[in-house]
C-alpha cells in the first residue's frame, strides 16, 4: 500500500513538472512572439533577405515543435532536480539560454537591430551548447532533445548574419 502511494505521488509530481515545463517554455514563446509579431508584416517584410530565408509560415511551425521539445528536455531534467545537485546546474543553464532566446526576439525584431540580434544569437548558441552539456550529465536523452533547437538556432544565426549584411 505504501509503495502504491509513493508510486502515485511520484507520477503526480512528474505530471506537475511536465505541465510547469510546458508553461515555462510556451510562456517564453509568448514573450518572444510579443516582440516579433508587430515587426513581421512591417519591418521584417521590408528587409532584404537571402535566398535561403524560409517563408514566414515556417517560423511558428518550427518554433512550436522546438518549444515542445525544449519542454520535454526540461521536464526530464527537472524531475530528478529534487535529489540531484547536477540537475540544478543544468536547470540554471536552461534558464540562461531561455532568457537569451527571448532577448533575441527583442533585439532583432522589437529593436529592429540585426547587429544586436546577431550578438545575442551568438550568446544563445553558446548557452544552448552549455545547456546540452549540463543536461547530458543528468540524462543524455534530455540533451538529445535539444539537438533540433541547436540546429535551428544555428540556421537562424546564419540568416540573422545575412540579413545584417544585406541591410
Amino acid at each position: 500500500m505504501d509503495l502504491d502511494r509513493s508510486f502515485n505521488l511520484s507520477h503526480l509530481r512528474s505530471a506537475v513538472v511536465l505541465l510547469l515545463s510546458l508553461l515555462v517554455c510556451f510562456g517564453a514563446a509568448r514573450l518572444g512572439a510579443l516582440a516579433t509579431m508587430p515587426a513581421i508584416s512591417t519591418w521584417y517584410a521590408a528587409l532584404e533577405k537571402p535566398a535561403f530565408a524560409p517563408p514566414n509560415w515556417v517560423f511558428p511551425v518550427v518554433w512550436t515543435l522546438l518549444y515542445f521539445l525544449m519542454a520535454l528536455a526540461l521536464w526530464r531534467v527537472a524531475v530528478p532536480a529534487e535529489r540531484d545537485a547536477t540537475a540544478w546546474g543544468a536547470l540554471l543553464a536552461f534558464g540562461v539560454q531561455l532568457v537569451l532566446n527571448i532577448l533575441w526576439s527583442f533585439a532583432f525584431f522589437a529593436g529592429q537591430n540585426p547587429a544586436a540580434g546577431f550578438g545575442t544569437i551568438l550568446l544563445l548558441l553558446a548557452a544552448i551548447v552549455w545547456t546540452m552539456v549540463r543536461f547530458a550529465r543528468v540524462e543524455r536523452a534530455a540533451a538529445i532533445l535539444l539537438v533540433p533547437y541547436l540546429l535551428w538556432v544555428s540556421y537562424a544565426a546564419l540568416l540573422n548574419a545575412a540579413i545584417w549584411r544585406l541591410n
